[in-house]
C-alpha cells in the first residue's frame, strides 16, 4: 500500500525577523525551518492524508532537527538519504508590511539536497503513491536535483500517479531563460499544474486575467490541468472535458507571515483530487486550496499548523465570500 503523497525537494534552516526588523541589522535571528515541498507534507500530513518527504539531510544535529519536526507533524521522513559530510541549506527571512516586500536570501549552494539524485529516490515509493508532488524549486538548486524530480515524474506518471507540479520559480536560483525549458519539459509530465499569474507571465510568456492564463498555459505545456492563482484574488483553472474549468474567490485574510500560502494551497488541491479524484475533486481542492492558504497568511512560520476544524469553520464561512462562479 503506497502512500496518499509523497514530496521531494529540500528543506531549510529558516532564519528570520519579523516586520519592521531589517537583517542588516537585527540584534537576533529567530530559527525555523522551511522548504516548500516539506511545507506541503506538513499540510496534507496534518489533514489526514499520509505523506513521505524524500530529500538528502546532512548527518548532523541540523539535518536530524529538520527530520524529527516533519516525523513530529505526521510525515514519514524513513526514505531520507543521510549525509556524512553534506550541509544544511540555510535561508533568511525579512517579514514586510505595506509596500515594502518580504525580503530572502538564500544560502543553500552546496547543501546536502542539492547533492540530490535519482538514486536517492526509491522508486517502489514513487510509482506506488497516489500522489508525488513535485517543484520548480528543487529544478533549481542543482543539474543533478533537477534529473531526480523529471525521473521522478516520469516514473510515477507512468505508474498510475498523480503528478502535482508547483512551478514555484525563484529567480535568486536561475534566471527564466534557463528556468523556462527546464519547468516546460517538467510541466508536460504531470496532470496537475499550479502557478501564479505571475510564473505563468515569466516564464511561459502568458499575460492576463487567471482564466485566461490557465487555458493558455495548458495549450504550451500539454498538462491535463492547470491552475493559476491570483493572491486575494483566488485561483482560476482549466481542465478541459475531463476537469472542466471554473473560477474560486480567495477568503479576505490578514497578512502576518506569507511564506508557505502556495504550499498550503497546493496541499489542499492535493487533498481534493486524492480523497475525491476527477472533477469534484479538482474543485473540491482549489476550494479547500484557498481556505488552507488564507489560513496559513495568519499563522508565523513556512508551515501551516492549523488543524481540519479551524479549516472547516473558513470552508463554512464559504456563503459570505464573493466570486464562487464555477463554469463547466
Amino acid at each position: 500500500m503506497g502512500y496518499d503523497l509523497v514530496s521531494i525537494g529540500e528543506t531549510m534552516l529558516r532564519l528570520w525577523v519579523p516586520a519592521g526588523e531589517r537583517l542588516e541589522d537585527a540584534p537576533r535571528y529567530r530559527v525555523g525551518l522551511g522548504g516548500t515541498e516539506g511545507n506541503t507534507a506538513v499540510a496534507a500530513a496534518r489533514h489526514g492524508l499520509s505523506a513521505a518527504w524524500i530529500s538528502r539531510l546532512p548527518d548532523n544535529p541540523l539535518g536530524r532537527r529538520a527530520a524529527r519536526f516533519l516525523a513530529g507533524q505526521g510525515v514519514d521522513v524513513s526514505h531520507v538519504r543521510w549525509d556524512p559530510e553534506g550541509r544544511m541549506g540555510v535561508y533568511f527571512l525579512e517579514l514586510s508590511e505595506g509596500v515594502r516586500p518580504v525580503s530572502v536570501l538564500y544560502d543553500r549552494a552546496g547543501s546536502a539536497a542539492a547533492a540530490l539524485s535519482p538514486e536517492d529516490v526509491d522508486r517502489e515509493v514513487v510509482e506506488q503513491a497516489k500522489a508525488v508532488h513535485l517543484t520548480g524549486v528543487t529544478m533549481g538548486i542543482s543539474e543533478s536535483a533537477r534529473r531526480t524530480v523529471l525521473e521522478a515524474a516520469a516514473r510515477a506518471r507512468q505508474a498510475g500517479a498523480k503528478v502535482v507540479v508547483d512551478v514555484n520559480y525563484r529567480s535568486k536560483l536561475w534566471p527564466p531563460e534557463t528556468a523556462a525549458p527546464a519547468i516546460r519539459n517538467l510541466c508536460a509530465r504531470a496532470e496537475v499544474v499550479i502557478t501564479t499569474r505571475e510564473d505563468a507571465r515569466d516564464l511561459f510568456g502568458v499575460a492576463g486575467e487567471s482564466a485566461a492564463a490557465a487555458a493558455a498555459v495548458k495549450e504550451l505545456t500539454g498538462a491535463e490541468v492547470i491552475v493559476v492563482t491570483d493572491g486575494a484574488a483566488g485561483a482560476a483553472w482549466e481542465g478541459g472535458d475531463v476537469y472542466g474549468r471554473g473560477h474560486r474567490g480567495g477568503y479576505p485574510a490578514p497578512v502576518i507571515d506569507r511564506v508557505g500560502a502556495g504550499d498550503a494551497f497546493a496541499a489542499g488541491v492535493i487533498i481534493g483530487l486524492v480523497r475525491t479524484g476527477g472533477r469534484a475533486g479538482l474543485e473540491e481542492g482549489v476550494e479547500r486550496g484557498l481556505a488552507m492558504a488564507a489560513v496559513k497568511l495568519g499563522i508565523t512560520g513556512d508551515y501551516l499548523t492549523a488543524s481540519p476544524q479551524e479549516i472547516e469553520s473558513v470552508l463554512s464561512s464559504d456563503a459570505h465570500r464573493p466570486g464562487r462562479q464555477v463554469s463547466r
